[in-house]
Parts: C-alpha cells; sequence; structure tokens
C-alpha cells in the first residue's frame, strides 16, 4: 500500500517554510508519507478565491487516505477545500485554526476565508478522522471559539498546555505531538 499523501497548509501572512512546517515535512517523509507543503499566493492578503484556484494543481493527489493538515488560516482553508469535495479523505487537523470572526485585528483581512456559515454536514461527511488541536493561552483565537468548531466537528479539542499560537513565536519549530498524532491515524 502507497503511504498517504499530506498536505500541509500555512496561515496568514505564512509560508511553506515557517513554524514547524519544513520540520513535519522532513519527519514524515522519512516515515515514507508523500507531504506537500504548497506556499499560497499573497498570503498577506490572502483571498479564498485565489487559494482554491492555486489548489486545484493538487486534485488528482487527493484520496481516501489523504490527510490535510492546517494551522492558523491553513484551518478555515481545509474546512472550505471539505465542503466542496466529492469523495472524503482519512483526516484533517486543524491546528490553531481560524474558522470564524475572532474579534482581533486579522478578521478583516481573512473574511473570504470566514464570513459565509459552514456546510459542516458536507464537511463531516468528507473526513474519517478529524482533531482539533490548540492551546488555552492562544493569543489569537481562544479556547470557546476551538471548542465551539471542534462541537460543530462532532469531537472534543486536544489541548496542548501552554502553546500559544502553536507557532515559532510559541517555540514550535518542531511538533512531535502532531506527528505522533498524524501517524497514529493513518
Amino acid at each position: 500500500m502507497s503511504m498517504p499523501t499530506v498536505f500541509l497548509f500555512h496561515g496568514v501572512g505564512g509560508h511553506s517554510q515557517e513554524n514547524w512546517l519544513p520540520w513535519l515535512k522532513s519527519a514524515l517523509e522519512r516515515k515514507n508519507y508523500e507531504v506537500i507543503v504548497p506556499d499560497f499566493p499573497n498570503p498577506d492578503h490572502p483571498m479564498l478565491s485565489e487559494w482554491t484556484d492555486f489548489f486545484h494543481q493538487y486534485d488528482t493527489l487527493i484520496d481516501e487516505h489523504t490527510v490535510f493538515v492546517g494551522h492558523s488560516l491553513g484551518g478555515a482553508f481545509a474546512l472550505r477545500l471539505l465542503e466542496r469535495m466529492s469523495k472524503p479523505i482519512h483526516a484533517c487537523f486543524l491546528v490553531a485554526s481560524v474558522w470564524g470572526v475572532m474579534g482581533n485585528q486579522f478578521d478583516p483581512v481573512m473574511r473570504s476565508f470566514t464570513e459565509h456559515p459552514y456546510d459542516w454536514k458536507t464537511i463531516r461527511q468528507n473526513v474519517k478522522h478529524f482533531s482539533v488541536i490548540h492551546s488555552d493561552n492562544d493569543p489569537y483565537i481562544t479556547l470557546s471559539q476551538a471548542k465551539e468548531l471542534a462541537k460543530n466537528l462532532g469531537i472534543a479539542v486536544t489541548l496542548v498546555s501552554g502553546g500559544g499560537h502553536l507557532n515559532a513565536a510559541a517555540g514550535y519549530r518542531e511538533f512531535p505531538f502532531l506527528l505522533e498524532r498524524i501517524t497514529a491515524a493513518s
């Protein structure tokens, strides 16, 4: 059996070489996963339509073994992809994930991803295993928002204590816990 393809989605203002993305890519590749970390267009002024158009180049690589990992705005992007997909993937990990209005300075920038209601029923049907990984002191997204996201997906939050936004600024250049969760699910 071929190993699953894992997609890692960066957040607003982000890119493929930030935070724990390069570390996780290498760690998964050592375990024979295929790993794709797209650099989405205009990350400082992200538009859902642009990111979606850009992502179409990978359509043929997505199957029932595929795993999505979205950090921050990358999580909202994963949810938007899942709403539109015609066949389910294996797992989706939403890490410090944006999904709705957060009540901070980034809301206007992320509007194209967050302003419309989500089709939770379709999203749930399109993923076998969901995980919402969040910390109890994220400076941008409250734990209650993460809990609401998890509730919409029919699961509980996986809590990382004191993890901030689970990014490099909070000390996350490596993320062994996430690696473990991905390999356990696939």
